[in-house]
């Protein structure tokens, strides 16, 4: 089959590699007829995240048509179409248990290099390296599927790919972030990042009660999206000061909810943290960008949440711990419980309330895909989400 495969940074390739096989009687192998490429990827194409290893198939949105199914599996059948989650969980053990399932204890086989990493191993995941658990990726023509029976969710209306792809990942993304804000009647949410995540984590905060949303970005065709699906007030980081602009539109209390929806791969306008943060980086003497997470702790509000969606991947500098600890703010992050949200997001989906395809801006065959990891990275050509169809 043709896959889409990391060789290194800011180098993947097309190429043949072997169909994949059911390996377990819990498996199922799905036909890919849709699938995308996530602000998650990127990490791997800069090279941020640890783990990777040349040969690795990349993605981790994938939908498709099962097409074979081990002898265990119980829910689905050879022509159920599915959306395939990231998170990888055997929703047995104690975590799955309580809903948290990219905590599962279970599906990462490489749990120990995880655990010496992170003292804990999260879940398996697809596509995103061998800390957790070296699993192909989705960008693909076929893939493999493991405990399949907690996982995929059946799609049975005539609701099109693109209105349902992104409950693979983002859009629960977003919504657990907004969740995770502990958002409260009238509340004023801001959003740092305009890219996917943050357009769902918006409308997500409409969904929970906030009385008002406010986007931080610095691409013009990312805010202008926000204000159009997010129905947001935007401040562009490049013509305005965050801290200041943020306490004149809130009276100087600062926002109630804030949430990072950026991560490790921050920008800012000329900010000192923010350029020694890429020099560490470049010179190998630091992990992640954190320029945002920063700014997020100083302008929340006392007694507010501060919830991260954005993906970091090792050791921050300088995090203002002191603030945080000082203001009384809630901190509530991680790799979203997928598997508790994709059915009732679908529901949301099915009443129109929200059209998860008003995002997409590229469309294009897997042979392109290539290319447009580079013009999704550098958010050229007005680019803020790329489907892929293999």
């Amino acid at each position: 089959m043709k896959a889409l495969v990391w060789h290194g940074k800011e180098d993947v390739r097309v190429d043949t590699v072997p169909d994949p096989k059911l390996v377990d009687p819990t498996d199922v192998i799905v036909k890919i007829t849709s699938t995308a490429i996530c602000g998650s990827d990127l990490h791997l194409y800069d090279g941020y995240q640890p783990g990777m290893e040349s040969g690795d198939i990349l993605g981790h949105e994938p939908m498709g048509i099962v097409v074979e199914v081990g002898s265990a599996v119980k829910k689905l059948k050879k022509d159920d179409r599915v959306v395939v989650p990231f998170v990888i969980a055997c929703g047995e053990c104690f975590f799955c248990k309580k809903g948290l399932f990219s905590c599962c204890d279970t599906s990462n086989p490489n749990a120990k290099l995880a655990e010496k990493a992170m003292g804990h191993s999260p879940c398996g995941a697809f596509g995103f390296s061998h800390l957790l658990g070296g699993f192909s990726g989705g960008q693909a023509e076929y893939l493999r599927v493991p405990y399949a029976d907690v996982g995929p969710l059946k799609i049975e209306s005539g609701l099109r790919d693109d209105q349902v792809l992104f409950l693979s990942d983002i859009f629960p993304t977003g919504y657990m972030a907004a969740e995770n804000a502990q958002i409260e009647p009238g509340d004023t949410v801001a959003v740092w990042g305009c890219g996917p995540v943050a357009q769902f984590a918006m409308q997500s905060a409409w969904l929970l009660g906030a009385g008002r949303v406010i986007a931080i970005d610095r691409v013009p065709e990312r805010l202008a999206l926000a204000q159009k699906l997010g129905r947001a007030e935007t401040i562009n980081f490049d013509n305005e000061h965050v801290y200041e602009r943020l306490q004149e539109m809130t009276n100087g209390r600062g926002p109630d909810r804030c949430i990072d929806a950026v991560g490790c791969e921050a920008h800012s306008h000329g900010s000192v943290d923010a350029v020694l943060d890429k020099v560490k980086k470049t010179l190998k003497l630091g992990t992640d960008r954190a320029h945002v997470l920063r700014e997020a702790l100083y302008c929340c509000r006392k007694g507010g949440t501060v919830s991260i969606p954005g993906v970091y991947v090792g050791l921050l500098d300088k995090l203002p711990f002191g603030a945080a600890m000082n203001k009384g703010l809630t901190l509530k992050m991680g790799q979203t419980h997928m598997q508790k949200y994709m059915r009732p997001l679908l529901q949301i989906i099915e009443s129109g309330k929200v059209d998860p395809s008003a995002i997409i801006t590229h469309r294009i065959k897997l042979e392109e895909a290539p290319a447009a990891y580079k013009t999704f990275r550098d958010k050229k050509d007005g680019c803020i989400k790329v489907v892929i169809s293999p």
